[in-house]
């Protein structure tokens, strides 16, 4: 424990971050570090529990509070070895993370808990910067010939761990560079691409081998994957977007979420975009959605110079705080307030679009709009919901954008080809804890098998699903459990 009464001295703050009406001018990123004093100061107000929650808040498991100790410490290496002993991509995670082991902290009873996110960024860019973080290649390779299908957080951090394992690992990806979400859903003023070319630079010269724009089932038979690789992992994500079926959907001006942040992300890195232009400059923009999608489309239209941004929510609004049906240390559903939401936006709450209305070319004009109320059970959850009468309206609208969510893995291609058994959400279906599907030498993890869910999840779930995979090949393996042990360790 660095220091026993840092809590009770010091408060939790966040780092500084560049005003709205500057960083709307553009898409880098926009949260300065904190001094050396400030992170001491962070770092001290970990109470290295008897219990630590913040272990079982974390899908990795990472070992908070011995990184805690050592970022007191300045024992930069030390800090370093132990969140990577749990974590392949704590500047991913330290980003992007919605940090439910801050949900969990012991300390978040009856104070802010402690930055633990804000941490872990800091452990990373400080290994880098100090060159902790070196290409750890194998020193024995096993023969095996590993492909992983899809580049997104599940499948790099299955590559990875299978590369470690000495495994030969190629990674197939459709799109023109890998990343998956990470590089063409997650916009750039929360994850600059260059964080991703860094770690995919690393993971090549460790041995991986990358070929992007492949696209399995179409560019290239599955058949011919079978019959040179070893084992298969499936980590395509959830990408079928949850539509909106309601008059006008057909409109010019209604496109998907990932549609336009993809595009954006293209504009960015300078990539060719092959389809229709979307755009927000000028126009009035509904995003329906209230989760971490519908706010990155909040801060790509107001960087694209909207007119006016508003975002709906089919549920009515959180609670600022937790209520006693969100004890700790269970992840409260409270209201969250982004910083694409600082930059303007107007959020409205139980709130229903009937129908799109467009003009006589096509194009859209308004949305027809009705306000909901919601009935509740004795338990307090939700049992439905009516319109409120005489609420009905139309509110002026020139782009739609759906983020509500994902539904299942594409399954035209690929998975028809490979005729594998799906579960009754749509996902391919693999055993709890196994992550082997219903053909014994193929894999899945993250999005595609959980359905959709945190990156932070994805990691985890590519990590475990690397393990049960050099079980197959191998008979036992050398790679860490959740907890950070390996069987090498156990068993010496």
């Amino acid at each position: 424990m660095g220091k026993p009464t840092g809590f009770i001295e010091f408060n939790r703050e966040a780092p500084k971050k560049t005003a709205p009406e500057e960083r709307l001018q553009h898409y880098r990123e926009f949260v300065a570090p904190y001094t050396e004093e400030k992170l001491n100061q962070q770092a001290a107000r970990c109470m290295n529990c008897g219990v630590p929650f913040c272990h079982s808040g974390c899908p990795l498991g990472n070992i908070i509070p011995e990184f805690n100790d050592a970022v007191y410490r300045k024992n930069w290496q030390e800090a370093y070895e132990i969140l990577s002993s749990t974590n392949n991509f704590p500047e991913f995670t330290g980003r992007i993370c919605p940090a439910p082991c801050e949900s969990a902290c012991v300390l978040g009873i009856n104070q802010p808990p402690v930055s633990i996110e804000e941490i872990e960024k800091h452990i990373i860019e400080i290994a880098f910067e100090k060159g902790y973080v070196e290409p750890k290649a194998p020193l024995v390779r096993t023969g095996k010939k590993i492909a992983v299908i899809g580049s997104g957080p599940a499948g790099l951090a299955a590559a990875a761990q299978l590369n470690q394992a000495g495994h030969q690992v190629i990674v197939y990806e459709r799109d023109a560079h890998p990343g998956g979400l990470l590089r063409y859903g997650i916009p750039d003023f929360k994850l600059e691409k260059w964080v991703v070319e860094r770690r995919i630079n690393l993971m090549e010269k460790e041995g991986i081998i990358f070929r992007c724009g492949v696209e399995v089932g179409k560019d290239t038979s599955i058949n011919d994957l079978l019959r040179e690789y070893q084992a298969i992992v499936l980590a395509g994500g959830s990408t079928i977007p949850r539509d909106l079926n309601i008059p006008g959907r057909e409109l010019k001006g209604v496109h998907f979420a990932m549609e336009f942040l993809k595009q954006q992300n293209q504009r960015v890195s300078g990539e060719t975009i092959p389809i229709e232009d979307i755009s927000a400059q000028g126009k009035q923009v509904v995003v329906i959605g209230g989760g971490d999608t519908g706010s990155d489309c909040v801060g790509t239209s107001n960087r694209q110079g909207a007119a006016g941004v508003t975002q709906f929510e089919l549920l009515p609004q959180p609670p600022a705080h937790r209520t006693e049906r969100m004890p700790w240390p269970t992840y409260p559903m409270i209201l969250k307030t982004t910083s694409s939401h600082e930059e303007g936006v107007q959020r409205q709450w139980a709130t229903a679009t009937k129908a799109f209305i467009g003009d006589e070319a096509g194009n859209l004009k308004a949305l027809r709009i009705v306000d909901l109320q919601w009935k509740m059970k004795g338990d307090g959850t939700y049992a439905g919901f009516e319109e409120v009468a005489g609420s009905e309206r139309e509110i002026p609208c020139g782009l739609a954008l759906l983020a509500m969510g994902f539904v299942a893995p594409r399954q035209e291609g690929l998975l028809q080809q490979l005729d594998i058994e799906l579960d009754e959400r749509g996902n391919v279906k693999a055993a709890e804890g196994k992550y082997q599907t219903s053909i014994p030498k193929i894999f899945t993890a993250g999005d595609m098998r959980r359905g959709q869910s945190l990156v932070v999840w994805a990691i985890s779930e590519g990590r475990e699903c690397a393990r049960k995979v050099d079980e197959y090949l191998m008979g036992k393996s050398v790679l860490e459990t959740r907890d950070g042990n390996s069987l090498a360790m156990i068993y010496g």
